[in-house]
């Protein structure tokens, strides 16, 4: 942490919370080094962030960060506690950055488990890699920043999902609307996921990588920790996992997320 670094990387404090803020020429980002958790990444032809942090987030250590991209690790869910695993919660090391021209390359590591290289410029590439003997779930469970989340369409998902919240596979409308609580699980197709953001004026193209699963969720009038009762109306997550499918020792999973206008 006492290191020097070139103009592009500076580390700070945010609250309890050390922080390494990006500004580059192709983009903006921000990573929490709790969680290794990108929660800020704006390309420089967009107008605002693509990702959604929550507006009351208190960045207190050992608290989940609400919003980015979070890393649900070595499990999913609440099988075991913490929920969704203990790789956000802990510190992780910021072993290696590289700056070029076209963007920044860091690389963070967690103790000998796994280590998540994030490539940032007009693009967002995050790759995830297991190290552990034991298998693992992972779950790059995405916020994205949408103007009016009843204005939004979900484009390339199949037509039916797992509902966590009856514990039943249903059909879905394709492009999926979100206009209630809602928690699904579908098969990872080979298509990037389409987030139509129609009051934006763009589309967040996300592009699941040796995935096994996509997640769908927004929590609408449900009361969710470090999130305000409107939080719900600017979020949705299209979340990038490996859930039914474990991760084996060296298997990579990535996320690669890209923006245009309309």
């Amino acid at each position: 942490m006492s290191q020097s670094f070139p103009p592009e990387i500076n580390i700070v404090t945010y609250n309890q919370i050390p922080v390494v803020e990006v500004n580059h020429p192709k983009c903006q980002a921000k990573i929490s080094l709790q969680g290794a958790q990108l929660f800020s990444w704006q390309p420089a032809h967009c107008s605002q962030d693509v990702l959604w942090l929550s507006e009351v987030e208190p960045f207190v250590e050992g608290n989940a960060i609400r919003g980015g991209i979070p890393i649900c690790y070595p499990w999913f869910g609440g099988v075991k506690q913490p929920a969704h695993g203990f790789a956000r919660l802990r510190l992780w090391t910021l072993n290696q950055y590289q700056i070029t021209d076209d963007g920044v390359e860091l690389l963070f590591k967690l103790d000998n488990d796994a280590e998540i290289k994030m490539l940032l410029n007009e693009t967002c590439t995050l790759t995830f890699t297991h190290f552990s003997e034991e298998a693992a779930q992972l779950a790059l469970h995405s916020y994205f920043n949408v103007a009016d989340i009843e204005q939004v369409a979900v484009f390339n998902l199949p037509s039916d999902c797992f509902n966590s919240l009856t514990q039943q596979q249903q059909a879905v409308s394709s492009p999926r609307k979100i206009t209630e609580n809602v928690d699904e699980i579908y098969s990872a197709e080979k298509s990037p996921s389409i987030i139509a953001d129609q009051d934006n004026h763009r589309e967040i193209s996300v592009e699941h990588i040796n995935a096994s699963q996509i997640v769908v969720w927004n929590p609408w009038h449900k009361v969710t920790s470090s999130m305000s009762e409107q939080g719900y109306r600017t979020m949705l997550c299209v979340e990038t996992a490996r859930i039914s499918s474990l991760l084996a020792k060296g298997e990579q999973v990535s996320v690669k997320i890209s923006v245009k206008s309309n």
